[in-house]
């Protein structure tokens, strides 16, 4: 049976990608979508935000948001539990999940402090040689901020200490916290 939509969102390495694979793992028909596949699709011609052209950036970012959601409403009518990962902060996050058919609609959002993001930024380029912060780009402050621009509805964690199965026992444990219909005003369509 499927639990419907869980949308995973937090500041670059926050652990996004971990918890949302584990978390569709866990369910008996599950699927995990990357928000930010729909931009490494495009083989020239996307531009991000921060870049100078605001009014493009912005747009193709709507289309990101608008193509993920889109997928997770069509796995979710098939039956299947979609658990949805991207960098949603601020309105957008409410936008986003007001924008879907399926019911019911959870939020989870990582939250670890500044300086554990950091570590595993550290620790990643180390690993793998991923770098998400840039000079000249965001910082986890700038990003961390604008996360906390975001409704206060659904389960925000502090991951600092926890460990990915750490992480995913309580947000199971705590399930009905992170859903959130009803707690969202509806568009008036």
């Amino acid at each position: 049976m499927s639990e419907g939509l869980w949308l995973v969102t937090g500041v670059q390495a926050s652990g996004k990608s971990t918890i949302a694979e584990l978390l569709a793992r866990h369910f008996d028909a599950g699927v995990h979508v990357r928000g930010a596949q729909f931009y490494r699709w495009v083989t020239r011609g996307w531009i991000h935000v921060g870049d100078p052209r605001l009014d493009e950036a912005r747009r193709l970012l709507e289309l990101r948001y608008r193509l993920a959601a889109r997928v997770a409403d069509e796995y979710c009518a098939a039956g299947f539990t979609t658990v949805v990962q991207d960098n949603i902060y601020g309105a957008d996050v409410t936008q986003w999940l007001q924008s879907l058919h399926v019911r019911p609609r959870h939020l989870v959002v990582l939250r670890p402090s500044l300086e554990t993001v950091a570590a595993r930024e550290h620790a990643r380029h180390l690993a793998i040689g991923k770098v998400a912060y840039r000079p000249g780009g965001f910082t986890i402050e700038e990003l961390d901020d604008q996360l906390a621009r975001t409704a206060r509805i659904g389960l925000w964690l502090d991951t600092s200490t926890l460990t990915p199965d750490e992480t995913i026992s309580e947000i199971l444990r705590r399930r009905d916290e992170a859903m959130i219909d009803g707690a969202l005003e509806e568009p008036v369509t």
